[in-house]
């Protein structure tokens, strides 16, 4: 009879439990698709602009007691943004909502005379606003094509994919060269070298590394050990004009021809 009590007893314990757990579901369900006021919107995870900036282009900067917005509406907005990639909303408080921002992978930047666009992930073109904070992306200088960039649509060639494979390749195999790569170039002005052949820019490295086409990753690796070989030697590297990736199992450092009249 005491044990029958104990099981009534945990059943009915475990039921309530279970009833509490469905009703705050619903209810929080409820709220996500409903219109509450909000007073306040934090942003985190935003590197490209500032949380004023998106909420300005959201129009939540400036909210009163007589704002009404649902998660999915506030959410819709901040993923209409051209950098951002995805948006998640959510309830910290009653009336305060924070957002946790993924924003696109920027590849790079495109001067077009005194115009600068973005070249993120999926070889997505996009304007760069006000206020933006250019990090350190390559400039990609010289593409077949330029003049075809639109901002907001995809843009797609041989030279873009190209450069790419080099930045995901750097990336992935030095982090120390990818934080310091400043150009790709797809013409460069060296006279001896195919007008085809990429030539990339490194900060503090003197000279220009004439990469080629093709074979990414292990340029890259070769370009690393080579330049970790010369860490002592300086003066080497400062005095050299080129260094040469185009050759399998070679590298080639030296100086361009300088004729005097």
């Amino acid at each position: 009879m005491v044990r029958e009590t104990k099981i009534k007893i945990i059943g009915t314990g475990i039921f309530i439990i279970l009833l509490l757990i469905v009703t705050y579901l619903v209810y929080h369900s409820n709220k996500i698709d409903k219109n509450e006021i909000i007073e306040s919107v934090k942003v985190t995870g935003n590197r490209l602009l500032s949380e004023n900036d998106y909420l300005t282009f959201t129009r939540l900067s400036e909210l009163s007691n007589k704002n009404k917005f649902s998660l999915p509406v506030i959410k819709s907005r901040f993923e209409k943004h051209p950098y951002v990639l995805k948006a998640d909303v959510k309830f910290i408080s009653e009336k305060k909502v924070k957002v946790f921002l993924i924003e696109k992978r920027i590849y790079g930047v495109i001067i077009r005379g005194s115009e600068a666009l973005f070249v993120a992930e999926g070889f997505q073109v996009l304007p760069v606003f006000p206020n933006t904070k250019v990090f350190d992306f390559p400039v990609i200088s010289n593409i077949d094509e330029e003049r075809t960039l639109k901002p907001l649509k995809k843009f797609r060639n041989k030279d873009i994919v190209q450069a790419f494979k080099i930045i995901d390749a750097i990336h992935i195999t030095s982090e120390k060269l990818w934080s310091k790569l400043s150009e790709i170039n797809f013409k460069s002005q060296i006279n001896f070298i195919n007008e085809n052949d990429i030539v990339l820019t490194i900060s503090g490295i003197n000279p220009s590394i004439i990469f080629g086409r093709g074979n990414e990753a292990s340029k890259i690796v070769g370009l690393e050990t080579l330049l970790n070989g010369f860490s002592n030697d300086k003066n080497f590297l400062a005095e050299s004009d080129y260094i040469d990736l185009r050759f399998n199992q070679s590298i080639y450092v030296g100086n361009t021809q300088r004729v005097e009249l």
